[in-house]
């Protein structure tokens, strides 16, 4: 890569076909103030001079490494690692990674939407209707005096709850049918399906549960979260000072360029109450309860394939029953089979006995009381299992 830290204009409309020789040396994009994109030709020491971050956290970013998602607030940047969205934001710009990705395009285009200030949009507008409505997206935007860095937050932050989100939707629109499948024929191909999509849902679980405890452990320290108000500790310093420019590096497009007006009116709130964090919290709390409810859904599905299972050992339970009823009644038939094996082998034998000549009816009597001794051994037998639950009734 080339150190000189040369800037390329951004195409949104050619990003998905970029090559990948194109996509090692452009791994990052930079957005401004303007929502306007460019795709950076720099190496890992450029952006760690241009953003003042310590290599230990450009490591998290790195896709090659494999790191839980994380929000970290540094000095002059917040490094934000949410599965595929790795992005470094400022006070003034965006830097996010691998811009070419399929799941990255979609964050591209909001962060080029959402960045500017609806009111500097308005200007371009013309008159009659359109306008009127420019006006009432300036009302809006009036209204909402978010900073820039919970703008990209914020954009970073929906992007990653609606991908596990619909992730969690694909694998309910699987799984329930596959379930209810699985209870209506068991076999080793329905076994095997749930097997794979119990697995997925394990993953996909431990991913959101990552983002949520992320989320949680920020809501929970005001100073982790007042670490992220990027604005306003560039504000109590210098806030349009170029005093700074020297540490941020010599190709960035938003050098010398003013504070946006959330960020002043950051900076002005800050002077009254610099532990101020409500904007904040509420910003992670609203995604902090989507994102619960997506794990709520994954423990719902949790729930059923639990009781899927259990349903399935119950069945295989009563078809062990059933075999066992066979085998026990196969087991007293043989045993009262024996009886005329005995009887036949005791007339059978070459033994001479003096009740074996001139008594025939003898033979008879013998059958017949082995006969009934049998049936009433077949009876008792089947009575004491069904009284100790080894056979149904």
């Amino acid at each position: 890569m080339a150190r000189d830290g040369s800037v390329v204009p951004a195409d949104p409309q050619g990003m998905a076909v970029v090559k990948k020789k194109t996509q090692s040396s452009r791994s990052w994009i930079l957005f401004d103030g303007t929502g306007q994109g460019s795709l950076l030709d720099v190496d890992k020491y450029a952006i760690m001079h241009r953003v003042q971050i310590h290599a230990r956290d450009l490591r998290i970013l790195d896709p090659l490494l494999s790191y839980p998602s994380t929000i970290l607030g540094r000095e002059k940047a917040i490094v934000l690692n949410l599965e595929h969205i790795k992005a470094i934001i400022t006070a003034e710009e965006v830097l996010l990674r691998d811009p070419t990705d399929e799941n990255v395009i979609p964050v591209v285009e909001e962060l080029q939407r959402r960045l500017p200030r609806l009111s500097a949009n308005n200007q371009q507008q013309g008159d009659g209707k359109e306008y009127l409505g420019g006006q009432n997206d300036a009302e809006a935007a009036e209204e909402d005096e978010s900073p820039f860095e919970f703008r990209a937050l914020e954009v970073a932050l929906e992007a990653i709850c609606s991908f596990l989100a619909a992730r969690t939707t694909e694998l309910e629109m699987a799984a329930y049918p596959a379930l209810d499948e699985l209870t209506s024929k068991i076999s080793s191909r329905n076994l095997d399906r749930v097997r794979k999509l119990k697995s997925a849902m394990t993953r996909l679980t431990a991913r959101v549960q990552k983002v949520r405890d992320e989320l949680e452990q920020l809501l929970d320290d005001d100073d982790d979260m007042a670490d992220l108000y990027l604005s306003r500790k560039a504000g109590s310093s210098s806030p349009v000072s170029g005093s700074g420019a020297a540490n941020w590096f010599a190709a960035s497009p938003t050098i010398g360029s003013k504070i946006s007006r959330a960020s002043r009116a950051s900076v002005a709130t800050a002077r009254f109450d610099e532990n101020d964090v409500e904007e904040l919290e509420m910003l992670l709390e609203a995604y902090f309860s989507e994102i619960d409810h997506t794990l709520n859904k994954l423990t719902t599905l949790r729930e059923y394939i639990d009781d899927t299972e259990d349903y399935i050992n119950i069945q295989l339970d009563n078809h062990r029953n059933q075999l066992i009823q066979l085998e026990l009644f196969l087991s007293s038939g043989t045993v009262c089979l024996s009886f005329y094996s005995l009887v036949a082998a005791i007339f059978g034998m070459n033994i001479p006995y003096t009740w074996n000549q001139n008594h025939g009816f003898m033979f008879k009597w013998v059958v017949i009381v082995s006969g009934v001794f049998s049936a009433l051994m077949f009876v008792m037998i089947t009575a004491y299992a069904r009284k100790k639950g080894l056979v149904g009734s």
